[in-house]
């Protein structure tokens, strides 16, 4: 089992920045890809930003360089800098962990944190 604690989210103004923190416990050696997943309201979770065991990082297309994901193996945590944040942008963001491979692969996810935009 993997455990993971999200910390950071809250209230922004249009154009302002967060940074959402996520840390991993439990089995942590077993975990290849980290990243981070939003889901707002009436709407399907969606992937934002991962990071795969060989350190490649993938963004979603409404990321536009605005957003940039971070990777701390040593301390297993993971972390979302969010800049020029727009309201499409509010939402409940859920921190991810895999373990496994293919057929084997299992999902962890944090609690979610909320993050708001609003003037």
């Amino acid at each position: 089992q993997v455990q993971l604690v999200e910390s950071g989210g809250g209230l922004v103004q249009p154009g302002g920045s967060l940074k959402l923190s996520c840390a991993a416990s439990g089995r942590v050696l077993a975990i290849n890809t980290m990243g981070w997943y939003r889901q707002a309201p009436g709407l399907q979770r969606e992937l934002v930003a991962i990071i795969l065991s060989d350190d490649t990082i993938r963004y979603a297309d409404f990321v536009k360089g605005r957003f940039t994901i971070s990777r701390d193996n040593a301390k297993n945590t993971v972390a979302l800098q969010m800049n020029s944040l727009e309201s499409e942008d509010e939402g409940t963001y859920y921190c991810n962990a895999q373990t496994g491979v293919s057929r084997g692969r299992i999902n962890y996810w944090g609690q979610g944190t909320q993050v708001t935009v609003s003037s």
